[in-house]
């Protein structure tokens, strides 16, 4: 029988921010910009900042509103990155196929490896307790016999939890939730269900398909038909072999607003570019998704002349895709983006091919690189600013 563990560093940009800043620790920290930062949104927010009713991708004068006494400040995305790649390294110690999601979350195929760790639930303890030991944080587990079941149940008991589905009990588990708890039904979705009286995944069970997709249409009436019966009811992707990478962020609330989507696809290729230049390979081919509050998915892929070599190159490319593919004014639910056909790096790129501007922004965009390795609390990265428009 299958066993995942999906695993979901708790609050990450905020508690990574606790940690380094003992005097934060029990309040309300806000990640994602000042208070008078007119365009920013929250990226992140601790657990003391959400009882406020702050949220991530709220806009930040809003966050301000709801918490006037909240600590504020712009993110560190390669101190995030650093802490993220500690804890992808001891993810990648428990289990032989690791699936990153994003950042500051994973899944861990442990079938098998009873062996090694014992039961799912002993070696989902040794999991958290090695990262508490190592990194200072913590992360909430989910276990259970498909990934879809086990992305919920890591946020059954958050922060710092453990909850488990035992085989054979992933219906009864979703049967139980209000409907509140499926994952991938974003706000526009909610007031569908409230709208047809469907208050808990029960009422959501004793519908058919048919009138799931009359309702909902049919690719998420089957998604809710596979999610309420406990299957495995998303298709999460898998990076095959080093051949490609990629990164997507799920948002806590559908998001229209541009600027804030064209922030995460910041934060997501700046994560992409730096795991391109570590790894030394390279790629021509750039990817995007982008999923909407009604489940629909577009993916939009284009190989280009020259390979990517700069996160310059790099954002632009991925702008461009977003600005064509992006259907203005509807609600996301999830961005990413991708570099494919990847192969080792070739140094006939630069030089006499490589102008000199470009050559520059490589050297540098290395160089931070190197120091942010060697030197984990320099957090350098580079600005938006100057970067694409």
């Amino acid at each position: 029988m299958p066993c995942f563990i999906h695993a979901d560093i708790d609050a990450f940009y905020a508690s990574v921010e606790q940690l380094d800043n003992p005097d934060f620790r029990g309040k309300p920290v806000i990640v994602g910009g000042l208070p008078d930062d007119r365009r920013s949104v929250v990226s992140a927010a601790s657990y003391e900042a959400r009882k406020f009713g702050v949220h991530s991708a709220m806009p930040i004068t809003q966050a301000n509103k709801l918490c006037p006494n909240g600590i504020f400040m712009r993110g560190r995305m390669s101190r995030y990155r650093k802490k993220s790649d500690e804890i992808m390294k001891i993810f990648n110690d428990f289990s032989p196929v690791v699936e990153q999601l994003s950042i500051d979350e994973a899944f861990l195929d442990i079938t098998g490896t009873e062996g090694l760790f014992g039961p799912p639930e002993t070696a989902a303890k040794k999991l958290k307790e090695r990262i508490r030991l190592e990194t200072g944080l913590t992360v909430s587990t989910g276990i259970a016999s498909n990934k879809y079941v086990a992305k919920i149940a890591s946020g059954m008991s958050k922060p710092d939890g453990l909850f488990i589905i035992k085989a054979g009990e992933e219906e009864k588990f979703m049967r139980s939730l209000p409907v509140t708890k499926i994952w991938g039904a974003g706000e526009k979705t909610q007031e569908i269900f409230d709208k047809h009286g469907l208050k808990n995944c029960e009422d959501i069970y004793r519908l058919s398909k048919e009138s799931l997709a009359s309702m909902f249409g049919n690719a998420f009436g089957n998604f809710l038909y596979r999610a309420v019966r406990g299957e495995s009811a998303e298709n999460f992707d898998r990076e095959p072999g080093s051949h490609s990478m990629s990164a997507e962020r799920t948002f806590a609330y559908d998001i229209s607003d541009e600027f804030a989507i064209e922030t995460a696809l910041l934060e997501i290729c700046e994560t992409l570019m730096f795991r391109l230049i570590s790894s030394r390979v390279e790629s021509a081919t750039v990817s995007l998704k982008i999923r909407y509050s009604d489940f629909s998915t577009g993916n939009v892929q284009k190989t280009f002349h020259d390979p990517v070599l700069t996160l310059n190159d790099f954002y632009k490319h991925v702008l461009d895709l977003f600005h064509k593919k992006y259907q203005r004014g509807r609600g996301v639910r999830l961005i990413g983006a991708g570099l494919a056909n990847l192969t080792e790096e070739n140094n006939l790129h630069q030089g006499d091919l490589f102008d000199a501007a470009k050559e520059k922004e490589r050297r540098l965009e290395e160089s931070i690189l190197k120091i942010n390795e060697k030197y984990p609390k320099a957090i350098l990265r580079r600005g938006r600013s100057i970067l694409a428009p």
